[in-house]
């Protein structure tokens, strides 16, 4: 993991921005989430979390997850939004998104960028380093952080919350 400065910090909140704004569009009823997908300066895909195709009779944003059973391992309610730009990506641009970079934001009420947390979605991990997205970045506390693909799901899988 490395933390962004200068020009590379500079770049990255310019598409934290673009994230930003995609997160508000998120149909999601319990978060709003954007991600962008970078190559070579250029977005190739964009992602929020809504229901599945966006059909509302998939909306599982109020269901109570301890009624899942316990195979079911994704509990959350939508398609995430880094799964979202991944599928964005891909179907505009497969050429490109080996090598690429994922920005991900999640906002408030206001729209503004809430910090990050650990990384934790081994969905999301485990999708980006399968297509061959090469860091996942995330705008902490402390700074703009890029993980490598790797790094950062060997880290969601160790996450203990």
């Amino acid at each position: 993991m490395k933390i962004l400065t200068g020009n590379e910090e500079k770049e990255a909140i310019g598409y934290f921005h673009i994230a930003r704004d995609i997160a508000k569009q998120a149909t999601c009823l319990r978060d709003k989430c954007g991600s962008v997908i970078v190559k070579d300066g250029e977005v190739i895909g964009k992602g929020f979390n809504s229901p599945p195709a966006g059909m509302e009779e998939q909306r599982r944003c109020n269901a109570d997850k301890n009624k899942y059973h316990e195979k079911v391992k994704d509990k959350t309610c939508c398609v995430h939004a880094e799964q979202s730009a991944i599928y964005d990506a891909l179907a505009k641009n497969s050429d490109k998104i080996t090598g690429s970079i994922i920005f991900f934001t999640r906002v408030d009420e206001n729209g503004e960028i809430i910090p990050s947390g650990e990384p934790y979605c081994t969905i999301c991990s485990k999708a980006s380093l399968h297509v061959g997205i090469s860091e996942f970045v995330l705008w902490k506390e402390e700074g703009i952080k890029a993980y490598t693909t790797a790094e950062y799901n060997k880290i969601s899988y160790e996450y203990k919350g």
